[in-house]
C-alpha cells in the first residue's frame, strides 16, 4: 500500500551554512569528506524549497567555530544577507569575552531580520557559567530569544527563572536533561530544538512532547541533511496538531517581528 504524505509548511529556526569564508567548517568536519557532507546557502535553500521550508534562522559555520576573531565580520556578513534574501533569517553571534559582539546584537535585534542572540560556548572555549551574568542580563533587557549551543543543561533553568523576560532555546534536544530543563522553568521561558544527531533516536522527540508538550519544541536541523530532519518530524508518529506546532507555529509564536510574506 503507498502512502502519501502532504508537505506541511515549516520553519528552520537553527541552521548553519559554510560561504568560502577561511573559517567555514573544517575539512573533515566531524569525520565526513567535504565531497559528502555540502553546507552551502544555494544547497539549503534549494532542499528548502523542495520540501515546503518557508525559512531559516542562520548562524555561519564560521562564527560558531573555534576561530572567535571572525564573529563580528561573519555577523556583519550576514545582518547583510537577511536583508538581501528573503528567507534567510539571523541569529547574532555573541562572544560574551568580545564586547563588540554585543554592540553588533543591539544594534542586530532591532531588525525583523534577526530572530535573536545566538551563544556557542563549547566551541568558542568558554564556560557559560562563567559569563551567564552578562548574557542573560543582556537577552533580558533586550526580552529576546537566546539560542545556545547545550552546556550544563541542569544549571539553566536557575538562570531562566532570574531572567524571566528572555526566552532560552537550548539546541539539540537529545538528552534526559533537555527535557527536564525545560520543565523546570518556572516561566516557562526554556525551550529546545531538534536539530543535530540525535533527533534520530526512535523516541526522543516522542518523549519530549508527552513530557513537556509540543509547544516547547521547535523544528530544526543545525547543519544535517533538511530531508532527514524535516521527515523526522513529518513522517513520525507525533499528532498532526503536535507536527504542525514543531514545524511551524511554535516559530510564528516566539518570533513574531520575523516575517515572510503571510507565513512567517
Amino acid at each position: 500500500m503507498r502512502v502519501t504524505v502532504p508537505l506541511l509548511p515549516a520553519f528552520d529556526c537553527h541552521a548553519h551554512f559554510d560561504h568560502g569564508s577561511p573559517f567555514d567548517t573544517p575539512s573533515g568536519y566531524g569525520g565526513i569528506p567535504d565531497n559528502l557532507h555540502r553546507r552551502d546557502a544555494a544547497w539549503i535553500g534549494e532542499q528548502y524549497r523542495k520540501l515546503g521550508i518557508l525559512g531559516g534562522g542562520f548562524s555561519t559555520f564560521a562564527s560558531v567555530m573555534e576561530h572567535t576573531e571572525c564573529i563580528a565580520e561573519e555577523n556583519e556578513y550576514l545582518f547583510r544577507l537577511s536583508r538581501e534574501e528573503d528567507w534567510i533569517r539571523q541569529w547574532v553571534v555573541v562572544d560574551p569575552r568580545r564586547p563588540e559582539t554585543f554592540r553588533q546584537a543591539e544594534r542586530m535585534l532591532a531588525s525583523p531580520r534577526c530572530l535573536g542572540i545566538k551563544i556557542h560556548p563549547s566551541y568558542h572555549g568558554y564556560d557559560v557559567e562563567d559569563y551567564a551574568e552578562a548574557l542573560f542580563s543582556f537577552a533580558a533587557e533586550h526580552r529576546a530569544v537566546l539560542l545556545m549551543h547545550p552546556q550544563k543543561i541542569g544549571r539553566m533553568p536557575a538562570w531562566a527563572d532570574r531572567f524571566p523576560e528572555m526566552k532560552l532555546i537550548i539546541a539539540h534536544l537529545g538528552s534526559m536533561a533537555h527535557i527536564e530543563a525545560v520543565g523546570r522553568a518556572k516561566y516557562g521561558n526554556i525551550y529546545t530544538d531538534t536539530s543535530g544527531s540525535a533527533s534520530s533516536l526512535n523516541r526522543v522527540i516522542e518523549y519530549a512532547v508527552e513530557q513537556v508538550g509540543a509547544d516547547k519544541i521547535l523544528f530544526g536541523t543545525d547543519g544535517y541533511s533538511c530531508a532527514f530532519q524535516y521527515g523526522r518530524i513529518a513522517l513520525s508518529c507525533l499528532p498532526d496538531e503536535a507536527k504542525e506546532m514543531i514545524l511551524l507555529k511554535n516559530a510564528q509564536r516566539l518570533f513574531p517581528g520575523a516575517h515572510r510574506s503571510a507565513d512567517i
